[in-house]
């Protein structure tokens, strides 16, 4: 797979956790607004420590393991790392609190 493993990769987190919603309703696509301010509250400082920690030589990153996209000096996949690790990790935390019906903060008020 070469320089598609880290999509390929994302693209199953993404696969494997989207039944989440669809089976256990957790509703966290249909929650937008709060699914991405959860997943910026993450992304944002993370990428920007990726991005420190690369330009001053940390680490680096193989491009014949990449795709070749850049977004912000930071090849694609590792960007959409931190959108795609947190949002799993919200779909399984919501799957949780859905089997243990443990109450989520926004349900509708009884007798509302």
């Amino acid at each position: 797979m070469g320089s598609w493993t880290y999509v390929v990769m994302l693209a199953f987190v993404l696969v494997a956790t989207l039944p989440l919603e669809v089976l256990l309703q957790t509703r966290v696509y249909a929650r937008a607004r709060r699914t991405a301010l959860t997943v910026l509250c993450v992304a944002v400082p993370f990428v920007g420590w990726d991005l420190l920690a690369h330009r001053a030589g940390h680490w680096e990153f193989d491009d014949a393991r990449t795709v070749g996209v850049d977004v912000l000096g930071l090849p694609l996949e590792e960007v959409l790392f931190f959108v795609v690790v947190p949002l799993a990790s919200l779909l399984t935390l919501e799957a949780v609190r859905s089997v243990k019906r443990w109450p989520v903060g926004d349900e509708p008020e009884a007798g509302a």
